[in-house]
């Protein structure tokens, strides 16, 4: 089935409250004691922090200083549900974004340029959270002029890893592709999509878990199956790819491809340009988002945790031998699906150099890891989809509704009605319930 049109998606009940009546209670006699007991209260609250089990350390952390970004439009117009954009690596200064319909486009020197460089929309399974996904370039491609997708199958949804070639024109791919892997999809949620090529030069691919919700077939931790995973292989050599040998599965039968596994549905991964530290962000089920630091062979939880907090089991759950994540934030404030992004490694904003930038598709919030603490930095007002980089470590927002914005520091130029308010804030990490929802990650 194909859509021209995607609805929003569903969204948590934010409806449900925890009852205020005490509470407007409280707020009435506070002012009264407030300032008899300021020093009381304040090493109170200290030390319920320090106490609290269900605080997080990672909603802890103050803003930096100087830590105000903006967002300079570079194209609000003539995109499809654009999500994810990138550069070649030739040094040009072509950008390259992914329309979900199946279309690649380029942003040259500020312009949109009309003709795709690859329109497969005749291939695509269009709509929610299908359709095409992902897009890696070879590290060699101003040699070679390979790159790799990643798309939902018109004909059934499965996920394809395809190759194509550039034409001898170089803003123009050529039509014809080479299938690496196919893996079947269950349901039509939960498709992971990201591809990149690593630091070792293997290509790596995430996969959600399949779908559905609460993972019904516990995809994520079977270690033969390919959803919930990040793969990795090696496509230059091999018929149509190679194994490395140092896959953490690579002797047994299935699932020779995984290089991590527990993961619900990886929404963008990336790897420092310093460091080579692959990052990935994976959406939470009903309360919970988390940011993975990814090491080969680690399980990093799913279904048995969400986040840091068990989930099936929902106490008492077994954790030897998993890797917890290294942040995580709660569904509050509009919160409930996390795009991942990079560590910035930019020359153009110094006050971010290292910091790992992600974001939230529901409340348009650009954040930021501050010693391994969440930190929001910016309020936008778009659906953040995606974030990019180019050959030189700037970063770039993604709006699912059209739209491709480069990160910049103060003071900013002018945005239009596309740039809301700055904001420079802890992040809560209190949650009250909410019901599960596919969104378009």
């Amino acid at each position: 089935m194909r859509n021209s049109v995607i609805t929003d998606p569903f969204v948590p009940d934010m409806t449900k409250r925890i009852p205020h009546t005490s509470i407007c209670h409280n707020l009435l006699i506070f002012p009264i004691f407030f300032f008899i007991h300021r020093r009381f209260i304040e090493t109170a609250l200290a030390l319920l922090l320090i106490w609290s089990p269900s605080i997080s350390a990672f909603a802890l952390a103050k803003p930096p200083p100087k830590a105000d970004i903006s967002l300079f439009p570079l194209v609000t117009k003539g995109l499809e549900q654009p999500v994810f954009v990138t550069h070649s690596g030739d040094q040009g200064q072509r950008l390259f974004i992914v329309e979900q319909a199946g279309r690649i486009r380029i942003l040259e020197k500020g312009r949109l340029l009309p003709t795709p460089f690859l329109d497969i929309t005749d291939r695509i399974n269009f709509g929610g959270e299908q359709g095409l996904l992902g897009l890696a370039f070879h590290p060699k491609f101003s040699n070679n002029g390979r790159f790799f997708v990643n798309y939902s199958r018109a004909a059934d949804g499965a996920t394809v890893i395809s190759e194509f070639q550039v034409s001898d024109t170089i803003n123009l791919a050529k039509p014809a592709e080479k299938i690496l892997l196919t893996i079947s999809q269950p349901y039509g949620n939960h498709n992971g999509g990201m591809i990149a090529f690593g630091p070792d030069g293997f290509l790596y691919m995430a996969t959600g878990d399949g779908g559905a919700g609460e993972d019904p077939g516990n995809r994520g931790q079977n270690q033969t199956e390919l959803l919930g995973k990040i793969l990795r292989i090696d496509i230059d050599h091999g018929a149509p790819y190679f194994i490395p040998q140092d896959n953490p599965f690579a002797t047994q039968q299935h699932g020779q491809e995984i290089f991590a596994f527990g993961f619900r549905n990886p929404w963008r991964f990336s790897f420092d340009q310093m460091t080579g530290e692959l990052w990935a962000a994976d959406v939470g089920h009903y309360r919970w988002e988390e940011i993975d630091r990814v090491e080969k062979g680690k399980n990093y939880g799913w279904r048995i945790m969400e986040g840091m907090h068990c989930f099936k089991p929902s106490t008492d759950c077994p954790q030897v031998g998993l890797t917890l994540p290294i942040a995580e934030y709660a569904h509050e404030s509009g919160r409930c699906s996390i795009t991942g992004g990079y560590v910035y490694r930019g020359q153009q904003i110094p006050h971010l150099q290292g910091t790992y930038i992600f974001g939230d598709y529901c409340s348009g919030e650009v954040m930021g890891l501050v010693n391994n603490r969440v930190t929001v930095f910016l309020s936008t007002g778009l659906r953040i989809a995606s974030f990019g980089e180019d050959a030189t470590g700037e970063l770039y927002v993604v709006d699912h509704g059209g739209g491709v914005y480069r990160i910049t520091g103060p003071p900013a130029a002018k945005l239009g009605q596309a740039q809301s308010s700055h904001r420079k804030s802890e992040l809560p990490n209190t949650t009250h319930g909410s019901e599960e929802r596919d969104l378009f990650k």
